[in-house]
């Protein structure tokens, strides 16, 4: 069997590409496997802030049209990327085990948050960490940052930005961990949905893929995500607003905590849950009602408000 698989261009998507391609000929010898790189609307438009792109699925939607025509059998995603509504026909057939979720700091010269001196420049693309940022520090300045890894630490290294926000896993990925100089407390950051996870998306209704893919399944990872997932999906929510939340697994349980935060940080609604692991979906669901009650609800409109006049 020769599995065509579907991946973003970028040197992070194509090494976490090959991993899984790994991980399934580790499992099922017999298999051949082809990469494909398919190039997404988040990666054509560089010069313009994620949160001015707007919609849903910047860097899926090209890879899921490959697998519903059948160019492509499975495309895999970092899932933090991938909506929590999929299209019709698709599914996410796996989604292995976590890496280190949370985000990561570099600032070769100050080292750490507290260390920054007021007005100093971060860059991040991240509506999320910018709300969480400047709700922990307001004096700070976020500017954009777009572009690969290698991108973002080449203008880091230049002098244009006084500190960056990468998520961990990924400059763990490509052998980057010893430019983190702060690993930020999830009290202080929360990750997005999914973040450090890689997930493997198929046709629904193709049995021989979903039972090889299957394998590759790590179920705490699994447990953990349908809850931040089943969370980001009753809000309404994409991988573009203000809102972190992560589900930690210990023996049968899941905690999950999140934060609905303004765009400018000045508010942020916090909340923690917990659950039996099989009532993952109930989960979140319970938590983001009770978010959206406490305030969360007001945000949400308001950002909605704008991104509408935006559209105009």
């Amino acid at each position: 069997m020769n599995l065509i698989i579907g991946t973003r261009n970028s040197k992070l998507a194509q090494w976490q590409t090959a991993f899984a391609a790994h991980a399934l000929k580790k499992k099922f010898p017999h298999i051949s496997t082809q990469i494909k790189p398919i190039l997404t609307k988040g990666d054509k438009i560089l010069d313009v802030p994620l949160t001015k792109i707007g919609g849903k699925g910047l860097f899926t939607e090209e890879l899921e049209a490959e697998i519903l025509s059948g160019r492509i059998d499975i495309a895999v995603h970092s899932l933090k990327d991938v909506p929590a509504i999929l299209p019709p026909g698709l599914v996410l057939g796996a989604v292995m085990k976590r890496a280190e979720p949370g985000d990561a700091l570099i600032s070769p010269r100050y080292g750490t948050l507290d260390k920054l001196p007021a007005g100093a420049r971060i860059g991040t693309s991240s509506l999320r960490r910018t709300a969480q940022l400047l709700h922990y520090r307001p004096d700070l300045t976020i500017c954009s940052l777009r572009g690969n890894v290698d991108t973002r630490l080449h203008k880091l290294d230049e002098g244009n930005y006084d500190a960056i926000v990468l998520a961990i896993s990924g400059l763990q990925r490509l052998g980057k961990e010893s430019r983190i100089t702060q690993k930020l407390p999830m009290s202080l950051c929360l990750p997005a949905v999914g973040q450090g996870a890689l997930a493997i998306e198929t046709r629904a209704g193709d049995t021989a893929v979903l039972s090889l893919i299957a394998a590759l399944n790590d179920a705490p990872t699994v447990a953990a995500v349908t809850a931040e997932r089943a969370f980001l999906s009753h809000i309404g929510g994409n991988c573009q607003i203000p809102v972190g939340v992560y589900g930690c697994i210990n023996d049968t349980v899941i905690t999950l905590k999140a934060v609905i935060a303004s765009p400018d940080g000045k508010i942020a609604y916090h909340c923690s849950e917990t659950a039996p692991q099989q009532e993952a979906v109930a989960l979140g669901h319970f938590l983001a009602e009770k978010l959206l009650a406490e305030g969360g609800k007001n945000i949400l409109q308001q950002l909605n408000v704008l991104i509408e006049n935006k559209e105009e």
